[in-house]
């Protein structure tokens, strides 16, 4: 059979892969990137899907507008709002998660041979989704505060690409948060060189102390001329729950028409019945307090990580703790004679009872095979202690 030839410029996730091997039994995984099932609040949500069958069911179960289900599009802009953003329930589009809303940015934007920067290291599914339109990616160095902006200014204006794509906020895979001053020079960089920026924030709700800076679709009011430059992608994956497949698209409204029209030959909509039942249950007012169970837990088990990472390999792996999110990344030393490969490392911790995902993957070129990635948000305190000494076994 002949495919495309788009398809030679991607190929399976290794992460995906990765999961093959964690049927075995009695695997700690670190590995993936999902949230806790544990703390979705199920009750909530059985509560508006009772509600919104009994209520409306003709129109929750029939088709929908391309745009989204109105009532959600209004619950979404006093959402943002609340988050420092105005945006009109116009302004935004529903998506079949925020993944959509990357892949619709693809269609519409990238043609073969365009340029994209993205931060390296990125989100995986970023570099195959913009990869399959044929973009060529160029990644832009981070520290621990996230993308070094210096550098990535360098990068716009040397290649001109067609647009940067950017985790501003408990990065996945680096945990890494931008400074708000960093933020406002992304900003003013953009207008400066009339670059479309996109902004993925499906982290920032999950912060553990202080809330992290202003996203860069609230910033965009304190600096002229950016928001006509600006993408957002949101998304209630990470804070309610995954399987809805609800996100968000906000943007210019020529880009915004355009996605639309690509999302109509797509999928038609996102299911109503999942938008109905996530705008009801943003009325019952029980996402505050889910979120703070959440924010707890992570936060508490985030610290675990660190004190376990720190103990039991010591000057082996060098790591930033994350203040949000869901990630550690991390980087393999090589000190007293350990191998400084995350690959093989990974080998090993599978064999001793443990996954990772080595960073490698999460660069779109010039990987750093020394790099990491744990995730300690399906893992209580107990298989965190358990698989951190597992992994000090594997060394």
């Amino acid at each position: 059979m002949q495919f495309a030839d788009r398809l030679q410029n991607v190929e399976t996730s290794a992460i995906r892969e990765l999961f093959k091997l964690l049927g075995k039994p009695g695997i700690i995984s670190f590995a993936g990137g999902f949230p806790d099932p544990a703390l979705f609040d199920a009750e909530g949500i059985a509560i508006a899907s009772e509600a919104v069958l009994k209520t409306s069911p003709g129109p929750v179960l029939q088709y929908g507008a391309t745009e989204g289900y109105q009532p959600l599009r209004e619950a979404l802009s006093v959402f943002m709002a609340g988050k420092g953003a105005s945006v009109a329930p116009d302004g935004l589009i529903v998506t079949t998660g925020s993944q959509q809303a990357l892949d619709l940015i693809g269609k519409t934007m990238i043609s073969p041979g365009d340029k994209v920067i993205v931060e390296a290291p990125t989100f995986l599914a970023t570099i195959q989704c913009f990869r399959l339109y044929g973009a060529h990616i160029i990644g832009a160095p981070i520290d621990a505060d996230g993308v070094d902006v210096d550098k990535l200014e360098q990068l716009i204006l040397e290649h001109k690409p067609k647009l940067v794509y950017l985790i501003p906020t408990f990065s996945n895979p680096s945990g890494a948060t931008l400074s708000l001053a960093r933020r406002k020079r992304i900003l003013d960089i953009a207008v400066r060189t009339q670059t479309l920026v996109v902004e993925d924030d499906p982290y920032g709700e999950l912060y553990f102390d202080a809330p992290p800076p202003p996203s860069l679709l609230a910033l965009s009011s304190e600096v002229p001329g950016s928001r006509a430059l600006l993408a957002h992608c949101g998304s209630f994956s990470k804070i309610l729950s995954p399987g809805l497949r609800v996100g968000w698209l906000i943007a210019p409204a020529e880009l915004l028409a355009k996605a639309t029209m690509c999302k109509q030959f797509s999928d038609a909509h996102t299911s109503n019945l999942t938008q109905a039942i996530c705008s009801h249950y943003l009325t019952l007012n029980r996402l505050a307090d889910t979120l703070a169970v959440v924010r707890a837990t992570y936060a508490e088990r985030a610290r675990v990580m660190a004190q376990c990472l720190q103990r039991e390999l010591g000057d082996a792996i060098a790591f930033n703790a994350p203040q949000g999110g869901m990630f550690f990344w991390a980087r393999l030393t090589g000190a007293n004679g350990h191998s400084a490969s995350a690959p093989d490392f990974a080998k090993r911790a599978i064999d001793r009872g443990v996954a990772f995902v080595p960073g490698a993957p999460f660069f779109a070129h010039d990987p750093d095979l020394s790099t990491l990635r744990l995730s300690f948000a399906t893992a209580d305190v107990a298989r965190i202690e358990e698989g951190v000494g597992r992994l000090k076994q594997a060394l």
